[in-house]
């Protein structure tokens, strides 16, 4: 079969390049390394053979042993199979690594979701620029960092990758050697649970090293393509920031860790900036900038080095100072070096004195449960009786008489209570820092009411905040598929809710409402999480219009496209006009982040492309993005048989046993991924309400089996077909980009699913049957997908991604492998036995390896 040009650029400059560079692993100076690498041929191909003929796992593995007289005894064989998971842990690293030192020839082949070719149109094209020109006006991009745990390598891996990239991009065959020897030498766990401060730090490397030089670059670009002053632009690229913030199901983030997250973000920032100011100090040494020079490096060096306790926001005398220094250059010294004083002028103006805005969130519960406690603690002073949560929804929403009271936290608070109305004056002193964009969001998780909200108001107004200086906007969270229903009746309410309604007239009459993906998904399946959150954006958005309210979404899409994530800048580019979309806002996370904005290059191609999302979306609409009542009346259909078939899962008595005993769900909440807890309630019997939406995609996923993704599709585009609707589907994903990426998304789930691994379980006495219900779902949609997209395999129309994930899956084997023989031994022992430790140990290092393999996991 002739492969196409990209194909064959995936496998010159990728495939071939990486069996290249694995070779060197063979010279590495460690003994037992070297001894791995040339058994680790062997063993995969033995694992590849053995999932072929449908043997488990321990016929695989035994039987390889079998073959080396060395390894008798079960200690030596244990050793073995962890210097293999050592050994492709590296090769998955050096294979991004590869991969991403090919950008600039493989990733960029999607020129029209650039905006180069964009504004090349603007030349001969008058109208076509004064339309970007007046969206630009009005748009931006914020892309928020999450500490979900969907990658887990350590800070010094990540600066070995970056350091790689460039030394193959380089072919630099002595700096790969001596990194690959450095990656050997380099543990990739952490000996102890990350803090979220940890987390931050972490991700913080991201923002000094990427998104600080990329957001600047492409705002100049605008700014010179479009001749923007840069007063006139508004601010195009924003970033928010969980970790230290987000403190929903993670009892570790405390209000001192919140502190301290604001105060590195703050001091990591000047660092960036001192070290640009010390360029501009190098090259302007001309008369007439001496004080404002003399000034800027008194800012930047105290805030880097000798950071005070509560620091101002000095944003305003730092511009005031670089732009008198522009004033000088361009008066007297004929503008020179004026581009690198523009370049820190852009910077300050997107970072300020935060870097990026911290967001807070929290339960609907834990709030529900403060208000209660000050209620009870202060009744005379709140107003309120002591069984106001009790009251109808009505009578609470007009109950709140949103009085300003400074009410102290008593010591009997409980922890969550003290934390939260600790944390709330707390983000005034961030403000004061770091300006209002420092922290400025409060989202509710579980939203179910317009009360949660309401009372959310309330809290600020008893801890000292003042009505007229609300600086904060508060952001609903509706995630499961029936608070998805109810979300237009919440919004409603609080639009015609008077102190509301002065409270959004302060903030500019723009609502934020986020929209979460993953529950919805562990909630009614792929299909329904999908069309729910749609239909609730056009809900949503016609109840905004109605009111005259700016609306912003912001979308909990994740990584892998069971989280919501996979070709979103499509997703973006095909809202029709039913749905707001001046503003993208959305969650990045785990492998999200590496894969698509590790580097430069791919940072800057990524932000890009939603961009040309943004744009394309108002000015250019596909007539088929905007969806008509038929279409829509199929994929409700389609979605309710989706539905009903996945809730026809979550009810059978083996779902949740069948994940908690033959995936590696049990050792995931033990190892140190994480500050957060793999499941709320953590110390009471696992409930899938429960279980965190991040840990039941990962277990599925290490299953190879992504039910997630795809689970319910195959039935509903077999009832489409059945009952004559399936021209309408065929012309959904010909037409609807929406529709269209949704499959294709499906479609990339299915890629990374491997049903053959775990084929020896349809004999399994208490799991066949179900196993075999999975795996007849899995068939019957890559059958009507393929009919749908009139293709012979999956991603047919993807063939880069497809080569990429099919070789990241063939390097992962061994460790699927040695996973689920180390599930299935684990089972025969004892928790007493020394041995259980070393199979969970054993499980949760081929845990590491496969999800840092996978990128967007599922």
């Amino acid at each position: 079969m002739k492969l196409s040009q990209k194909e064959a650029t995936f496998q010159n400059e990728v495939l071939t390049r990486f069996e290249l560079f694995k070779s060197l692993f063979l010279t590495l100076p460690f003994q037992r390394v070297k001894h791995t690498g040339t058994l680790l041929p062997f063993f995969t191909t033995h694992c590849e053979k053995g999932v072929e003929e449908h043997l488990a796992p321990e016929e695989i593995i035994d039987s390889f042993f079998g073959q080396y007289e060395q390894y008798v005894q079960e200690e030596d064989r244990v050793d073995l199979l962890f210097r293999i998971v050592q050994y492709v842990e590296r090769q998955v690293v050096l294979f991004d690594a590869v991969e991403d030192s090919s950008f600039q020839s493989i990733g960029r082949a999607d020129e029209a979701g650039l905006l180069e070719p964009l504004f090349r149109q603007t030349e001969t094209n008058s109208k076509l620029r004064k339309q970007i020109v007046n969206k630009l006006k009005d748009f931006s991009v914020r892309l928020v960092l999450t500490a979900h745990p969907t990658q887990f390598y350590p800070g010094a891996v990540l600066s070995i990758i970056n350091d790689l990239i460039e030394a193959i991009k380089d072919n630099d065959i002595n700096n790969i050697h001596l990194l690959l020897q450095q990656l050997g030498k380099t543990p990739f766990i952490n000996k102890l649970k990350p803090t979220p401060v940890d987390e931050a730090a972490s991700l913080a490397w991201y923002l000094e090293n990427v998104f600080y030089k990329v957001a600047s670059e492409i705002q100049a670009t605008i700014d010179d393509e479009l001749e923007m002053p840069t007063e006139d632009v508004k601010q195009l690229i924003e970033l928010g920031f969980w970790p230290g913030g987000d403190r929903d199901g993670n009892p570790n983030v405390t209000v001192e860790s919140t502190r301290k997250v604001a105060t590195m973000l703050r001091t990591i920032l000047f660092r960036c900036y001192y070290r640009d100011f010390r360029v501009i100090k190098r090259r302007i040494t001309f008369r007439g900038v001496e004080q404002y020079m003399d000034t800027l490096q008194e800012l930047f060096y105290e805030n880097s080095f000798n950071p005070v306790e509560n620091p101002k926001d000095e944003t305003d005398r730092i511009l005031t100072n670089l732009k008198a220094i522009k004033k000088v250059l361009i008066e007297k010294h004929n503008s020179l070096f004026i581009d690198v004083v523009e370049d820190l002028i852009r910077k300050v103006v997107t970072f300020g004195c935060y870097f990026t805005t911290l967001d807070i969130r929290q339960d609907s519960r834990v709030l529900r449960n403060t208000l209660t406690y000050l209620i009870t603690k202060d009744q005379k002073k709140t107003g309120l009786t002591e069984d106001f949560e009790g009251l109808s929804e009505t009578a609470k929403q007009k109950g709140f008489p949103f009085s300003e009271l400074d009410l102290e936290v008593g010591e009997d608070a409980a922890l969550l209570v003290k934390d939260t109305l600790e944390v709330i004056p707390l983000l005034k002193s961030i403000q004061n820092a770091g300006s209002e964009r420092a922290a400025q969001r409060f989202i509710i998780s579980n939203c179910q009411q317009a009360s949660d909200i309401l009372g959310l108001m309330q809290l600020f107004l008893w801890s000292g905040w003042k009505k007229k200086e609300l600086t904060i906007d508060f952001v609903p969270l509706f995630e499961t598929v029936d608070d998805l229903i109810r979300a237009g009746d919440v919004m409603k309410a609080l639009y015609t809710h008077p102190a509301y309604v002065a409270h959004l007239k302060s903030r500019g009459n723009k609502q934020t409402i986020m929209l979460g993906f993953s529950d919805s998904t562990k909630d009614g399946g792929y299909l329904m999480a999908n069309w729910s959150i749609y239909k609730a954006k056009m809900d949503l958005t016609a109840i905004a219009r109605d009111y005259d309210v700016d609306l912003v979404f912001f979308d909990g899409r994740g990584g892998p496209p069971a989280r919501g994530g996979g070709k979103t800048q499509r997703f973006y580019a095909s809202m029709g006009r039913e749905i707001e979309n001046k503003h993208i806002q959305l969650t990045i996370q785990g492998q999200t982040i590496s894969s698509q904005y590790g580097s430069l290059d791919t940072a800057k191609y990524n932000i890009e492309q939603l961009l040309h999302a943004g744009i394309i979306s108002e000015i250019r609409q596909n007539e088929g993005d905007t969806l008509t009542a038929k279409q829509k009346d199929v994929i409700d259909q389609m979605a309710e048989v989706s539905y009903e078939k996945f809730m026809s899962l979550r009810k059978d008595p083996l779902f949740l046993n069948y994940l908690e005993n033959l995936s590696p769900l049990k050792v995931l909440s033990t190892i140190n991924i994480s500050s957060r807890p793999v499941k709320r309630n953590s110390d009471k019997e696992l409930k899938l309400e429960d279980l965190r939406a991040i840990s039941f995609v990962t277990s599925w996923s290490q299953l190879k089996q992504n039910i997630p993704g795809f689970f319910g599709v195959g039935s509903a585009l077999q009832f489409a077909e059945e009952n004559n609707l399936w021209s309408y589907v065929r012309n959904l994903y010909e037409h609807s980009g929406m529709f269209n990426t949704i499959i294709d998304n499906c479609m990339m789930s299915m890629t990374k699913s491997n049903f053959d691994i775990t084929s020896y379980m349809q004999f399994d006495e208490q799991y066949g049957d179900f196993w075999k219900m999975l795996h007849a779902e899995y068939e019957l949609t890559k059958k009507y997908v393929l009919k749908l997209s009139n293709t012979k395999i999956l991603m047919e129309n993807y063939p880069v991604e497809r080569e990429s994930i099919l070789a990241r899956e063939k390097i992962i084997l061994p460790l699927l492998i040695i996973q689920h023989y180390a599930i299935r031994k684990q089972k025969q022992l004892e928790t007493e036995d020394p041995k259980y430790d070393v199979y969970s140990k054993l499980i949760a290092r081929t845990i590491y390896g496969v999800v840092n393999a996978g990128r967007n996991l599922a």
